[in-house]
């Protein structure tokens, strides 16, 4: 039987007794208390990231499926859809955090979007880590842990501080130097256009509306995206599209119909062949498909 939609869990819904900001704790003890309600997709309102240090399975990020392996890490940003499948004893460690513990801490309100494993895209979400970095890895985990546990003077921002070298150290072993060896102004106005997607997705469907929003030209867009991502800048928009329609299609109170409105398709067929076309099944396949997952 279909949920009536895909849940969107805060800090608070999954552990009252955590901060409204920040829950951290080892993956093992996280999973007893909390296993039901993981094996079934669903979103979260805060960012999240699990480092798993034992196990075997898989988890699904936005409908793309993941093996477990131990040392890997993934990350997600709000919003997006996952699910967890493991085999045997699992273990590792696991943190949710909001936007706000770092907004009201550093002065570059933007600061995380620079790490490419926050990006939102599902290519960029899972790292595996080298053995080199197991030590430090866990070492940032446990220091994490313990100040939330002892609650010294000062333990939010020792944690903010343990968290910002953490990511810096994740994007040292994931990503050397990928950003770095492009001009700034590329990746720049890349995540500028990833953005602008991401808020209208629904209403511009053109690379010339978002090339127009960015003061460049199609062309100067389209040779972009193809350089650094492998992709037209069609292609991207394209990708947030039918993404949002799996999100919604979880929504058995949805009819296709009213999604293809939700996504201003100007009718239903039109939208079935555009979904068909990208994914090899009709949307209503697609649904039934996810009810018996």
């Amino acid at each position: 039987m279909a949920k009536a939609s895909i849940p969107v869990y805060d800090i608070c819904t999954i552990d009252r007794t955590s901060q409204k900001d920040l829950l951290i704790d080892r993956f093992g003890s996280y999973l007893e208390k909390h296993y039901h309600n993981l094996h079934h997709p669903h979103r979260h309102s805060f960012y999240h990231l699990v480092l798993f240090t034992k196990g075997k399975g898989s988890h699904t990020i936005d409908f793309e499926t993941f093996p477990v392996r131990p040392f890997q890490m993934y990350f997600m940003v709000p919003g997006q859809v996952h699910s967890w499948h493991f085999n045997g004893e699992v273990d590792g460690y696991i943190l949710h955090f909001n936007d706000s513990l770092f907004t009201s801490f550093l002065l570059n309100g933007h600061f995380l979007e620079q790490f490419h494993f926050f990006s939102g895209n599902v290519r960029d979400c899972v790292c595996q880590i080298p053995t080199a970095g197991h030590d430090a890895i866990v070492k940032l985990f446990e220091a994490v842990i313990k100040e939330s546990e002892v609650k010294m003077s000062g333990y939010l921002d020792m944690i903010r501080v343990r968290l910002l070298e953490l990511f810096l150290t994740v994007e040292r072993y994931c990503n050397p130097g990928a950003a770095r060896s492009l001009p700034i102004q590329k990746v720049t106005t890349l995540r500028s256009f990833q953005q602008l997607i991401d808020k209208h997705y629904t209403s511009m469907r053109l690379p010339k509306e978002y090339a127009d929003l960015l003061y460049i030209t199609p062309n100067h867009l389209n040779a972009l995206c193809n350089d650094i991502l492998g992709k037209s800048a069609g292609d991207l928009i394209r990708d947030r599209v039918i993404l949002e329609a799996k999100r919604l299609l979880t929504n058995a109170n949805m009819s296709i119909t009213q999604i293809a409105d939700e996504l201003n398709f100007k009718d239903n067929s039109y939208f079935n062949r555009f979904f068909k076309k990208a994914v090899g099944m009709t949307p209503d396949e697609f649904r039934k498909q996810m009810i018996n997952i």
